[in-house]
């Protein structure tokens, strides 16, 4: 045993001679590469394996906090058209004889589905179940002769489909039935009144100065995170040669920040696709006095995540679409925010959330006023 452990050990040092030691790395260029790998890390959340360190998720997205009424925008004054329906207008755009366009509110029409017995009919502009058709109609003939001053306008709408699909509009498909699907229309031809229909979503309308050609697109969350917004611009730097540094355009009434409530499914598409999308969320606070005075009142023995008690995530899809104006190259000044959270004025805009589904469609539409 004695010489069978001293033969191995010889062996061992022979075999020991013959490495060539290696070429150390300088413990300083070490640290500068680890400190950049944590660099990298930490943007993303994570964090590497260390000794009696856990790897994974260490920190939760970092987003901005605030109460419901903190996040509230006001809603602009309507003013009333010629025949005496409410509309909600761009002032910056009254410099454009040229141009058609307008937000419509629930006041104002003949409907009588989504109101109390004893109120004023509604300016519905859906074809819903609960309404007629023949009274939307009417509705829609009193829109078309406030925007223009004619009630046989042609009004173009589309089936949405909450897409990026934008389909151009030319004179003849003014009476196409049934509608195209899509969420974005365009169009350079004078006389029709292309329209968006919305009850939350965010309605976006877009004009080119030079050019005389409009745009009007439907930006819900799922039309958000595929980039309605961002293609309609590009289709019409396509179709008609439009230029960014030569658009104006108007983000109209939609559901707000401080009423949009959303999953982590929401959180997880915007990130996949923005590197900007944590400052489009936030945490928000239930305001309710009672469970701020008492908050022992409501704890529950639900998981973390689980209980409707604490912050909700909102999203800004204002705020959203806005930042895709200006990707697109539209200049801060030329973009308009009108404000106004449907779900937060429900006597004045109808609102899916807010009513749990009951509600009419609102238009915001745009035009060429023929030469």
């Amino acid at each position: 045993m004695r010489l069978r452990h001293a033969g191995n050990g010889c062996r061992n040092a022979r075999y020991n001679q013959s490495v060539k030691p290696s070429r150390t790395v300088p413990e300083t260029q070490i640290d500068q590469n680890l400190k950049a790998i944590d660099a990298l890390f930490d943007e993303a959340g994570l964090v590497r394996r260390r000794r009696g360190k856990p790897a994974g998720i260490t920190r939760q997205l970092r987003m901005e906090r605030a109460m419901p009424e903190e996040l509230s925008v006001p809603a602009p004054e309507p003013r009333r058209a010629a025949n005496g329906v409410p509309l909600i207008g761009v002032p910056a755009w009254d410099k454009l004889p040229w141009l058609w366009h307008g937000f419509s509110t629930r006041k104002g029409g003949g409907s009588r589905a989504y109101c109390p017995e004893d109120a004023e009919g509604e300016l519905n502009l859906g074809f819903t179940p609960q309404d007629a058709r023949e009274t939307v109609v009417r509705n829609r003939r009193l829109l078309a002769e406030a925007v223009t001053g004619d009630a046989e306008t042609p009004i173009v709408t589309l089936r949405q489909i909450h897409s990026n699909l934008v389909v151009p509009i030319r004179a003849e498909d003014a009476l196409r039935e049934p509608p195209r699907k899509g969420d974005g229309l365009l169009t350079a031809e004078p006389g029709i009144l292309l329209a968006i229909q919305t009850a939350d979503c965010i309605p976006v309308l877009v004009a080119d100065r030079k050019r005389r050609a409009v745009g009007a697109f439907h930006a819900g969350w799922r039309g958000t995170v595929k980039r309605i917004v961002e293609m309609g611009v590009g289709r019409m730097r396509l179709e008609f040669g439009s230029r960014p540094e030569d658009l104006v355009a108007a983000i109209g009434p939609g559901v707000g920040a401080c009423c949009y409530a959303v999953g982590d499914e929401v959180l997880s598409a915007f990130e996949s696709q923005f590197s900007y999308a944590r400052e489009l969320f936030h945490e928000v606070y239930d305001s309710d006095p009672v469970r701020t005075k008492y908050p022992m009142l409501f704890l529950t023995q639900r998981a973390p995540g689980h209980s409707p008690i604490g912050p909700s995530l909102h999203l800004d899809l204002v705020e959203a679409n806005r930042r895709q104006l200006l990707d697109a190259g539209l200049k801060p000044r030329a973009i308009q925010v009108l404000g106004g959270c449907t779900s937060c004025n429900p006597e004045l805009y109808f609102s899916h959330r807010a009513s749990r589904g009951y509600a009419g469609r609102m238009f915001s539409v745009i035009g060429i006023r023929p030469s």
